[in-house]
């Protein structure tokens, strides 16, 4: 039980502190202008334990890098166009709206998906896979999930005061930019890794 309780404070600490800032935290703060916390936070959960499961397994079971310089640059083209998608922007019917608006099953997937495609080769996903070859894979994979879930919701509460007081414009431009951001981030990461 100790081994555990270390793999969990540890990864959790280290997980949390660096999503401080990171892509994902700024996606979570873009999907709360738009979609309710819940299910904003079933995605990121979802999306994030998928990821962080393989990654232990990765970390503990093979001890080996995964090849993530391809992965990052394609989930980076993926970004710079959901941010091109963002500024074309879609007309709505007033049942999308209402729909949109409650953030059912398809905020759910858009989330869950996103942040599927962000932390493949992220700064959290290889430091899952380096803190599963020091600690117990369950309490890593637990801590991490957390860790970044925790940091992903102080995201959406500030995400949730800022859409209160922004025009839409002004979200529309400002996720936009997130999206770019994010991609871009991912590419640079992902030149530096296949050089």
């Amino acid at each position: 039980m100790d081994g555990f309780l270390v793999a969990l404070a540890v990864s959790f600490g280290v997980i949390f502190v660096a999503e401080l800032g990171d892509k994902s935290q700024l996606m979570a703060l873009a999907f709360a202008t738009r979609y309710r916390t819940v299910p904003i936070l079933i995605g990121i959960t979802v999306a994030t334990a998928v990821v962080h499961l393989a990654s232990v397994a990765i970390g503990h079971g093979l001890g080996a890098t995964l090849p993530t310089g391809w992965i990052s640059l394609l989930a980076g083209l993926a970004f710079i166009g959901f941010g091109l998608w963002t500024l074309r922007g879609d007309t709505l019917t007033e049942e999308e709206k209402r729909k949109a608006a409650k953030g059912g099953k398809s905020a759910v997937l858009t989330v869950g998906v996103a942040f599927f495609l962000a932390e493949l080769g992220d700064k959290t996903m290889l430091a899952t896979i380096t803190l599963a070859t020091q600690y117990g894979w369950f309490g890593t994979w637990v801590g991490s999930t957390v860790g970044m879930v925790a940091a992903d919701a102080l995201a959406i509460l500030v995400g949730r005061l800022l859409g209160r007081k922004l025009p839409e414009r002004t979200i529309k431009y400002g996720a936009a930019a997130l999206f770019a951001i994010s991609g871009l981030w991912l590419i640079i990461e992902a030149v530096a890794q296949l050089r």
